[in-house]
């Protein structure tokens, strides 16, 4: 066995496993009960099936032909750092815009965690009206009337 075999072997391995990842990826997007599961399966199944299928690409030029593709690169670095904040933002939008949670979901970790923002908000309001109220004199009447 020599080496364009075992390049030819690992690159397989890496194609077949993105195109597995890709495949376990859409068939969560179809079968997953709200949009916070599938937006979960399509960025984390599908940026490894995409990041597994780009290398294998990557070492298969470089190895056989001997040709660097900053391209390939560039494509893996893309991905693995756009997929995973789009995915995140279109959670936040969909929490924000109030999409209801599937009914076998357990717990609401960002609502939790926006309660208690907005509580210290709140609390911060309320503290800057109290010293608004001291500066300007505390609001009392009096003072020698005219």
């Amino acid at each position: 066995m020599n080496a364009t075999t075992i390049i030819e072997i690992i690159v397989s391995i890496l194609v077949i496993t993105g195109t597995l990842m890709s495949l376990i990826s859409s068939l969560g997007i179809l079968r997953l009960p709200d949009v916070y599961n599938r937006a979960h399966a399509s960025t984390k199944s599908a940026t490894l099936g995409i990041l597994s299928i780009l290398l294998g690409t990557f070492f298969y030029f470089l190895f056989t032909h001997g040709v660097s593709s900053i391209r390939l690169l560039l494509g893996i670095a893309f991905v693995f750092l756009t997929a995973p904040v789009g995915g995140h933002i279109i959670i936040r939008s969909a929490h924000r815009s109030k999409v209801p949670l599937a009914d076998t979901s357990v717990q609401d970790d960002l609502q939790d965690y926006l309660d208690s923002q907005q509580a210290a908000e709140e609390q911060a309001e309320i503290a800057r009206g109290k010293e608004q109220g001291l500066e300007t004199g505390g609001g009392g009447g009096g003072g020698g009337g005219i």
